[in-house]
């Protein structure tokens, strides 16, 4: 693979590519830039099959250079030091990204993923979802990237009704009818939609609220009902919290 690393700090840049060239498999050739100007020109010029791109930089972060690029055919990774914020959209997007400092076994499979994934690139809508993320829109109009072992779907956040947990997976329930199941657990999704408050009602339940249609106290705990008639069941624990949380709301 033909390997660009994008930093402004030469010693970082000297490790990873020492990382690169001792601990991931295969024939790799590798290549620098240390800013967003140069990246962009080795872009141009290696035609990379991956880039790990820093986030901050001297003359501009990682997402400057990506707003100026048309079409992008390469496997993106990005890495970063501390930018939580960032994170959060690169989750979103499910863009791989590596925090530093950058462990040699934690490089070499995302370098092995990529390789898997050069062929069937979506970066580029990918990256739309990043850039949605990082902008002050409403929640509702963001949109989520899920993968499945054969698909990538692009989704907004309001389009899902529900998350239920099955085992190691979580299982996405849409307005369209359409289910969705995805290989990371419910935990990791209940961070993720939070902040467009979503809300665990159960230990196997996260829940939009606003496709909630009514709240059945019939049962010790209650059940939730919402708009698709899909029943919701509310764990004692969270029945006082569900309960607040619908009566304050609109």
């Amino acid at each position: 693979m033909k390997i660009l690393l994008i930093d402004n700090e030469p010693e970082i840049r000297a490790v990873l590519k020492e990382m690169v060239l001792a601990w991931s498999k295969g024939q790799h050739i590798v290549d620098e830039a240390d800013g967003v100007s140069s990246g962009l020109q080795k872009i141009s010029t290696f035609v990379p099959d991956v880039v790990l791109l820093d986030v901050e930089m001297d003359d501009g972060t990682g997402f400057d250079l990506l707003k100026q690029l048309v079409n992008p055919t390469f496997q993106l990774i990005f890495t970063t030091a501390h930018n939580q914020y960032a994170v959060q959209a690169f989750k979103f997007s499910a863009i791989d990204y590596l925090l530093k400092p950058i462990d040699p076994v934690e490089l070499n499979e995302s370098l092995t993923k990529a390789s898997m994934k050069i062929a069937n690139n979506t970066l580029q809508s990918q990256l739309a979802v990043l850039m949605q993320q990082l902008s002050p829109k409403y929640e509702h109009e963001k949109q989520i990237v899920l993968k499945d072992i054969e698909k990538t779907y692009f989704l907004k956040i309001n389009d899902i009704l529900f998350c239920e947990a099955e085992g190691s997976y979580t299982k996405f329930y849409l307005v369209n009818g359409e289910t969705i199941f995805v290989s990371r657990n419910l935990r990791s999704y209940e961070e993720l939609l939070a902040p467009a408050g979503f809300i665990r009602t159960h230990h196997s339940c996260l829940v939009n609220p606003s496709k909630i249609k009514v709240f059945d106290r019939k049962t010790d705990n209650g059940i939730l009902i919402l708009e698709s008639g899909h029943l919701i069941p509310v764990s004692q624990r969270k029945k006082d919290f569900v309960i607040q949380l619908l009566e304050n709301r609109g």
